[in-house]
């Protein structure tokens, strides 16, 4: 059993974050933020395929204002992505943003950062200090002496004191690297040394295949440890919904979320006597979209196919020309072959 780190809870919009509750699966919208229409489109994707808090760039005024039109017509809470210019943050309060990000590395000036502390603790907005391996604040002589991961850490760590010091205390953290023992040292670093919660990624994981599969061997290792409190899994993708899936698939594999279909399917070998592969394609494919929260296994020899289908919800163990499937663990029915795909989807509907 995983035991969760304990931190302080911080409410953006309606959604908390942090107290060793739920980790919340958080995306960023890959549109033009001045572009509401596109923008509105995607924000609705997203909350279609379970996305729990959304991320706007705000690269200038305009983007800050069109932040008021989003919210109008968003359901989940809209953080802004702040980088060099403090007036943006202030602009997205004024918008109704529901949360803040800002870079250490790029916004550093202690007037600058009280003027947006002001602002957020007037209208209860929480911060979080987003540190990028890539983006660091400039090395002094001290510097020079640190490794990436306290130069991280220590990044984080001078900006949270800063917001302490001027009685804040809505505050969650990142660590982020595209290098993954660089990017779980900063966390397992940085978890021990404040109370907040974590917001755990790979920065600039690459394309779907290997940035998901980096993404799943990062924060699977840190969420283990009970690390992290919401996860953004971040992918070259025009589909936003891609790191969604590819978040809950990481959650579930760790039985941290429940949330829609797991499919459990034999990778066939020559013992399979039916094409286990198309049919277990097909299954998946079937599954898309599905809400229900279902545990379905395509199985196709004799070895372990029986006991793991028994073992889901549905699942079937496919021999030559005939199929078994079994519902909660009871054989309900034999099929043959052209039936394997229609009859095992349709007990997977009544349940």
């Amino acid at each position: 059993m995983i035991n969760r780190r304990a931190s302080r809870v911080v409410r953006i919009g309606g959604v908390e974050v942090g107290g060793a509750g739920r980790v919340v699966i958080q995306s960023m919208t890959k549109t033009d933020t001045r572009d509401i229409a596109a923008t509105v489109d995607q924000i609705h994707r997203l909350e279609g395929c379970g996305c729990e808090i959304v991320r706007v760039a705000v690269p200038d005024m305009e983007a800050a204002s069109a932040i008021s039109d989003l919210k109008q017509k968003s359901r989940i809470p809209l953080i802004a992505d702040i980088h060099f210019d403090y007036r943006l943050a202030l602009a997205a309060m004024e918008s109704g943003v529901d949360g803040l990000r800002l870079n250490p590395g790029n916004i550093s000036d202690r007037n600058q950062i009280a003027a947006v502390v002001r602002a957020a603790k007037e209208r209860d907005v929480p911060i979080r200090v987003g540190v990028n391996a890539g983006s660091l604040p400039r090395l002094t002589a001290h510097g020079s002496r640190l490794t990436v991961v306290e130069r991280m850490v220590e990044a984080a760590l001078g900006e949270v004191r800063q917001l302490e010091s001027l009685d804040f205390g809505l505050i969650k953290v990142s660590v982020k690297a595209f290098d993954v023992p660089t990017t779980v040292e900063a966390y397992r670093a940085i978890a021990q040394k404040i109370p907040y919660p974590l917001h755990l990624g790979i920065t600039e994981a690459g394309l779907p295949w290997s940035g998901a599969i980096r993404s799943a061997v990062g924060l699977g290792i840190l969420l283990y440890e009970g690390i992290g409190d919401t996860i953004r899994v971040s992918l070259t993708t025009a589909d936003a919904c891609r790191e969604v899936e590819c978040a809950y698939e990481i959650l579930k594999s760790l039985k941290l979320r429940e949330y829609g279909p797991v499919l459990v399917s034999c990778p066939s070998c020559g013992r399979a006597e039916t094409d286990i592969v198309k049919l277990a394609g097909d299954v998946e494919e079937r599954l898309k979209g599905m809400k229900k929260t279902v545990k379905v296994a395509v199985m196709g020899c004799v070895v372990n196919g029986p006991g793991e289908a028994k073992d889901a919800d549905v699942g079937i163990a496919c021999g030559r020309g005939r199929g078994v499937i079994f519902k909660k663990g009871q054989k309900v029915r034999t099929v043959d072959e052209p039936d394997f795909l229609g009859a095992l989807m349709a007990e997977v509907e009544a349940l």
